[in-house]
């Protein structure tokens, strides 16, 4: 339905991008980031001695209903390292890619780097093992495009790497008391960290159906209903970036049976980095479901 607006925008997408110079004011490296999560990884590798631009950076923005400007096109003509998610999380960026030509241009598709494929659940920078491959990868890549720096990119990929060890031992002591317990969502986007805690999720068809935008089933928003009014489940996770009314009702659900809801996001929150980010969700687990 929308088609002739996506490729009017290509178009002025295409034309403003060869306006745009290939070769920067100053000698950083322009990495443009679609996710600002990934954004962050850029700037805390590269330093001083890169230009990061996130393109979904808004907090109160549905990252599914996200439309691309011509202002990322001319992001994109300048850039010489550009990360997106993959796995059709955010397909326009793909489109723009093969819209805008690029100088010598490296992509890094995340999804791919850790062997996901299409059909896996997209929101991969919640799994553990995302955020250091991604740094590995930028790091050598940073070392290839500018040399001269090296030994710094070295450097702070080492310092990125001893910065995850507090995440990964909250998330082995929640897994040693929280293995088992089974938990619940609107959508799937605490999916790989509630894998690594080992928190079955349960409502997986409700949870693809609102990710989708479809109307989930009568028997699944009733096997959810269940799943909260008689605790099955000791959790309840909602996106709360996106609107949905039947989620919205979950959540009312889990509220009144006196189940433990919190929110997950699907960008990096205002004022926090990566590591604070994913932190802050994992306190929050620990917070709803304390020892007994």
């Amino acid at each position: 339905m929308r088609l002739p607006l996506i490729a009017a925008m290509t178009l002025q997408i295409m034309a403003l991008a060869a306006l745009s110079p290939a070769v920067q004011a100053d000698d950083r490296v322009a990495i443009v980031a679609a996710e600002n999560f990934y954004g962050d990884v850029a700037q805390q590798i590269g330093g001083p001695d890169v230009r990061v631009a996130s393109i979904l950076s808004n907090p109160d923005q549905d990252p599914h209903l996200f439309e691309a400007s011509p202002s990322v096109g001319r992001a994109l003509a300048g850039a010489r390292i550009v990360i997106y998610s993959g796995i059709d999380y955010d397909p326009w960026m793909v489109k723009l890619l093969h819209a805008v030509a690029g100088h010598q241009r490296i992509t890094i598709d995340v999804a791919a780097l850790i062997g996901r494929k299409p059909g896996d659940n997209p929101h991969i920078w919640y799994d553990p093992a995302t955020m250091p491959a991604l740094a590995k990868i930028l790091a050598a890549n940073l070392a290839q495009v500018d040399p001269s720096h090296r030994s710094d990119y070295e450097q702070r990929l080492v310092t990125f790497e001893q910065s995850l060890r507090p995440i990964d031992a909250k998330i082995a002591a929640l897994r040693a008391r929280l293995s088992g317990t089974p938990a619940t969502a609107t959508e799937p986007v605490f999916g790989y960290m509630l894998a690594a805690l080992g928190m079955p999720s349960r409502n997986q068809r409700f949870q693809l159906a609102v990710m989708n935008n479809t109307e989930p089933s009568a028997r699944d928003v009733a096997a959810f209903e269940e799943d909260l009014r008689r605790h099955r489940v000791g959790l309840l996770v909602y996106n709360s970036q996106a609107s949905d009314p039947v989620a919205r009702r979950m959540v009312d659900i889990a509220k009144a049976a006196h189940v433990p809801v919190i929110g997950a996001t699907e960008t990096e929150p205002p004022g926090l980095g990566y590591q604070a980010w994913m932190m802050r969700e994992l306190d929050a687990i620990a917070r709803a479901l304390p020892p007994r």
